[in-house]
């Protein structure tokens, strides 16, 4: 667990509001104490002693003592406290909260990830998806706690694309060298360029949806993309579900030629994947 900054900017900002609220003009920041104070309460609950104690001491000096802070702590310990630490907010517990940050890197054995693309193949007389699925899929997302739920702010996630398999040799065996050419492009990557609000619902465990905007790098190619996605808390696990479905050609990818297997097959395909995201 790193803990991240205390959003001392923005706190501190509004110390300087409250307290030119509560004094006269006199008495603003950079100006008289004023006389009396306004303690706020705040949830603390990794016992982060030294960081929080300096945050007080610097609410305090830059209120001119208009702000005081009390903080509760102790909780961090059980397995759901990111969830405990957002309910006790809603609930009007605290005014504030520690704003830690926690990097998940370790995949489930249930992440995958894959393609899926509609094809004609010559022994049906009509279309089909074929899908190829790999769980050779790594990287790591930094998850930043606020009241009203959670922030991704940092992600991304690799794809080994030589071990996607499909239910059928022959298709697996052309991709090597023609469509995706795994065996000259054998990585795709996904990296986040804008964080994304996680309401409190998917933190209780309520699949939510979003939108993934980042960088995808397929085939040698990489482009700007906006991912819609599913996320959700659930036994301690963050699950992300996403599909993207594009053209062939934004990635320089030519359809692979199958003789006498596959009659033809689409110009627009699918990045699929589900990852499950364990705690560091």
């Amino acid at each position: 667990m790193t803990c991240a900054a205390l959003l001392a900017a923005a706190a501190l900002t509004g110390a300087a509001s409250i307290a030119g609220c509560l004094s006269s003009d006199s008495d603003r920041v950079g100006g008289e104490r004023p006389a009396a104070s306004r303690v706020l309460t705040m949830l603390d609950p990794f016992s982060s002693g030294q960081e929080v104690a300096a945050f007080k001491d610097e609410v305090a000096r830059l209120s001119h003592g208009a702000l005081r802070i009390r903080v509760i702590d102790g909780f961090g310990h059980s397995p759901d406290f990111e969830a405990a630490t957002i309910r006790e907010m809603r609930r009007g517990r605290a005014d504030l909260a520690f704003a830690g940050s926690r990097a998940w890197d370790e995949f489930g054995a249930d992440s995958q990830a894959g393609y899926r693309v509609r094809e004609r193949l010559a022994n049906l007389d009509a279309e089909s998806d074929a899908v190829g699925r790999t769980n050779d899929v790594t990287g790591t997302i930094t998850v930043v706690e606020t009241a009203d739920g959670a922030q991704l702010t940092a992600g991304n996630i690799d794809i080994d694309t030589t071990t996607i398999t499909s239910d059928e040799d022959r298709r697996d065996n052309r991709l090597r060298s023609e469509g995706l050419q795994t065996d000259q492009f054998p990585t795709a990557t996904f990296v986040l360029t804008q964080p994304v609000d996680v309401p409190a619902a998917a933190i209780d465990g309520t699949a939510t949806d979003g939108t993934l905007v980042g960088d995808l790098t397929l085939h040698g190619v990489t482009k700007s993309v906006e991912i819609p996605a599913q996320a959700q808390l659930t036994n301690g696990q963050i699950q992300v579900a996403g599909s993207l479905t594009f053209p062939l050609a934004d990635f320089d990818i030519t359809a692979p030629n199958v003789g006498g297997f596959i009659i033809s097959i689409a110009d627009e395909g699918a990045l699929e994947f589900l990852v499950v995201f364990a705690k560091d």
